[in-house]
């Protein structure tokens, strides 16, 4: 989960769609990617971050949504970019009767111990490959825990 869900959350929903693919185990996930914000729902992902990932070779497809109270009683892990994100994730998990999910930040299964996930949308290309080879690390680690 991101602010908007179209520049660090569907890298990370695809970076991470991705690696249960190539492990074989995508029947065993449930993968989507959510904003905390209505900003930009209806919306693709920013065109620098699509560029970024065709580079990688990696495909995404998503249509920017904002989180839900089912998203909140559905999945198991609700992983997001930063303290922001942190925050209104909790509020609005509160909100939420029969909240199942484990919210953390995505950058607390860091190897390289970046907590936070920076938003790109006013950087640079460097910055959204930054957000991917985070992405990338994060997840691989994050799969590779006993769930």
């Amino acid at each position: 989960v991101s602010l908007g869900n179209i520049c660090r959350s569907p890298i990370a929903e695809a970076v991470f769609r991705k690696l249960v693919t190539d492990e074989k185990v995508e029947n065993k996930w449930r993968i989507d990617s959510a904003a905390t914000s209505t900003y930009e729902i209806g919306n693709p992902p920013d065109y620098r971050g699509q560029t970024c990932m065709k580079k990688h070779g990696i495909t995404m497809n998503h249509i920017a949504r904002q989180i839900t109270k089912e998203d909140f009683q559905t999945f198991d892990y609700i992983l997001c970019m930063d303290e922001s994100n942190l925050r209104d994730l909790k509020r609005k998990s509160n909100q939420v009767k029969d909240c199942k999910a484990t919210i953390e930040l995505l950058g607390t299964y860091d190897p390289q111990k970046q907590l936070i996930i920076e938003d790109p949308y006013y950087g640079s290309e460097k910055d959204f490959e930054t957000v991917y080879e985070q992405c990338v690390r994060c997840c691989k680690a994050f799969l590779e825990k006993p769930h």
